[in-house]
């Protein structure tokens, strides 16, 4: 099979959880690709080649052959599209509805609980860092969390949808920025982060991270 140049666009540090989702998309549909890093620290996206590269400036940017394109979510709907299933391995589920609610989980992940983002940064997940207790905003945006996955969670179920998909992965990395700290998190959705993040795909990246520290 001939398979076009794909590059992924990563973080320096293979710290960015956007990045990370499309690097496990990628890895689940088996498509050949090589990372190139851009060093944020330096602000190295926002002049140079990258700035022509990338559209918003911003990891992850995949390029394949001369197409570019930036922002994960877009990223995964189009790879799901370009190497389509069932020839290649899904990362949303089959129904209609369910496929829906996981771009809806998706999207929400990307534009809520900021608290908890600036509070479990990635370096909780990436490279074991640990910082204080959650504030009064905090909590709050870990409560949300805990109580939106335990609505999404089935019982008894290891993902959201039946089967795996694109968004279990992005709500483990979050529910993970929990557990990972030794923040309270309910058993059932700790065992769900524990077993999402042992997936093939999620450990390349882990051990791709691990490298590059």
């Amino acid at each position: 099979m001939n398979y076009p140049t794909v590059t992924l666009w990563s973080d320096g540090c293979y710290f960015s959880p956007y990045v990370m989702s499309v690097y496990v998309a990628l890895s689940e549909k088996g498509v050949p690709f090589s990372v190139k890093r851009v060093d944020l620290s330096r602000h190295q996206q926002q002049s140079g080649n990258y700035a022509d590269i990338s559209l918003t400036r911003r990891v992850p940017t995949l390029e394949i052959d001369d197409f570019r394109l930036s922002e994960s979510s877009a990223i995964a709907e189009y790879l799901e599209e370009r190497f389509a299933p069932p020839e290649y391995e899904r990362l949303y589920p089959r129904a209609l509805e369910k496929r829906a609610r996981a771009r809806e989980v998706q999207a929400w992940l990307r534009s809520d609980l900021q608290a908890l983002r600036q509070q479990r940064p990635t370096e909780v997940l990436f490279a074991g860092e640990r910082f204080a207790p959650l504030d009064a905003a905090g909590q709050q945006a870990a409560q949300k969390l805990i109580a939106a996955a335990g609505r999404l969670l089935p019982a008894g179920q290891q993902n959201l949808f039946g089967e795996w998909s694109l968004a279990d992965t992005d709500l483990a990395i979050m529910l993970n920025r929990l557990v990972l700290h030794g923040d309270s998190v309910p058993e059932p959705l700790a065992e769900y982060a524990h077993f999402q993040w042992q997936r093939a795909s999620v450990q390349l990246w882990l051990a791709e991270s691990s490298r590059s520290q």
